[in-house]
Formats: structure tokens, C-alpha cells, sequence
């Protein structure tokens, strides 16, 4: 399983029982061989978490908005926002 929003860095390795979270991201050339949590940084040989990208509760809240479920239209409308807001303002926004 690899989650929305993830990035996976060149040549980055990932065992396939292994799990990354939304938001996550593999630095290049890493191994993965254990689970990552969403919205944190992974590197190395094997890959070990370096950082997160957002605090637990600015995870939880973009884990919930789910905006990759959205439709074009909604997501062409949001598009400047994504670009320029950060991710706080962006779920204050567009947030429950």
C-alpha cells in the first residue's frame, strides 16, 4: 500500500509487504523494509525516519479532508490555495 500524497524518491526500494502512510515521503535511493507513518520522512539504508512533515494533528486533519477524493473541479478551484497557503491556513479553509 502506498498512500495519497507520497513521495517516492529516485531509485527508492520499498518491500512489498511494507505500508507507507499518506503524505509520506522516501528520500531517494532509501530502503524500505518496515512500515512508515504518514506525513513523515523516511532515508537511508533501511530507511529510518528523519522527521515529520506536520504535526499529529495537522496530519490527522489532512488525513481526514482527503482532498485527493476530490473532483476536478473542486480541485482546479483550490489550486492557487494549494500553491501558495500553508497547510494550516488550507484546512482552516477548506477544513471541517
Amino acid at each position: 500500500f502506498i498512500g495519497h500524497d507520497t513521495w517516492l524518491g529516485h531509485g527508492a526500494v520499498v518491500r512489498p509487504e511494507v505500508r507507507i502512510g499518506h503524505g509520506a515521503v522516501v528520500a531517494s535511493m532509501a530502503v524500505v523494509t518496515k512500515d512508515v507513518a504518514p506525513y513523515t520522512v523516511v532515508a537511508g539504508i533501511p530507511a529510518k525516519p528523519i522527521k515529520q512533515r506536520f504535526t499529529p494533528d495537522i496530519a490527522e486533519r489532512l488525513i481526514a479532508l482527503a482532498w485527493w477524493d476530490w473532483d476536478h473541479s473542486a480541485l482546479r478551484a483550490a489550486l492557487d490555495d494549494f500553491r501558495t497557503m500553508k497547510a494550516e491556513a488550507f484546512l482552516e479553509k477548506y477544513g471541517e
